[in-house]
């Protein structure tokens, strides 16, 4: 009998494995942009089931939910270096141009970008403030969907700098930087979708908006990742730029969000605890 037990458990353990190296291998034959796109679509998704609490929940574990703000707050600005400027001071560095420069300049307009479209939400949001909850739903949504799509151009532009064979763009390190992106998703979808519904949508609609906010991160992704490809002058820039964009999006969101939980201290930790584990995810892959 257990003999029997141990053949089906060797069996079932043997396919996992199999199918798992067949899934790896069909992901590493695909090009940049495919790639970008499939990495893309799960951070889509992950947005799309964290606007599904609205079903589930009439009230949010704060803990939970700060905490992994903090945490991707962490994974986001490990990513920013290891896997964003770090590179784009490599490839500045092989094509000769000016690397303080590019990569300061690429790093500013990525933060400004976003600081603008928050001083436009701000503007509208004070005009709306006294009207009916459709303009407040939609800012809500606007703002959201601006700040994932440098998130977006963050992992196409990962994706499509690995056929540059730069030393800190590797396969492993875009899917880390993905899923560091997806694991702050989660939150940001059930920040979208439960706000709606607490303005008197229905659940079937604050779940639709929720996810939708999501959705500009593939075809940003695909973006990001065709431009790498077509205009290889423009990648330390777009690096840089989408590393400032992320940590934009840390300090004037994530952070803060984080840091409203009583327990401070503790959700400092996890911020720690999400840049270490990305770093070493990406020292270990190169």
């Amino acid at each position: 009998m257990f003999f029997l037990i141990f053949i089906f458990y060797t069996l079932i353990n043997n396919t996992y494995n199999t199918l798992g190296d067949l899934m790896i291998s069909f992901f590493e034959s695909l090009n940049p942009v495919t790639q970008a796109l499939f990495a893309t679509l799960f951070t889509w998704f992950i947005t799309l089931l964290g606007a599904s609490l609205v079903f589930l929940f009439k009230k949010l574990n704060k803990n939970i939910m700060d905490g992994m703000l903090g945490f991707a707050a962490g994974i986001m600005i490990s990513a920013s270096f290891f896997s964003l400027l770090s590179p784009a001071i490599e490839m500045s560095n092989k094509l000769n141009i000016n690397v303080p420069f590019i990569t300061s300049m690429g790093f500013i307009f990525g933060g400004l970008l976003l600081f603008i479209g928050d001083k436009i939400f701000e503007h509208f949001n004070i005009k709306s403030k006294q009207s009916n909850n459709r303009k407040r739903i939609a800012l809500l949504v606007l703002s959201i969907t601006l700040h994932n799509i440098p998130e977006g151009l963050a992992v196409g532009v990962a994706f499509g700098s690995i056929a540059y064979g730069l030393d800190g763009a590797t396969l492993g390190s875009a899917c880390i930087l993905a899923l560091g992106i997806g694991i702050q998703n989660f939150p940001e979808g059930t920040a979208v979708s439960v706000p709606l519904r607490r303005e008197g949508l229905s659940r079937r609609k604050a779940f639709f908006w929720g996810q939708l906010s999501g959705i500009v991160e593939p075809i940003s992704g695909v973006i990001g990742a065709l431009l790498v490809l077509k205009i290889r002058i423009i990648l330390p820039f777009l690096l840089s730029f989408a590393a400032g964009a992320m940590i934009y999006v840390v300090i004037q969101e994530l952070i803060p969000a984080s840091q409203t939980n009583k327990r401070k201290d503790l959700m400092a930790l996890f911020s720690l605890i999400g840049f270490v584990v990305m770093m070493i995810l990406d020292i270990s892959i190169k």
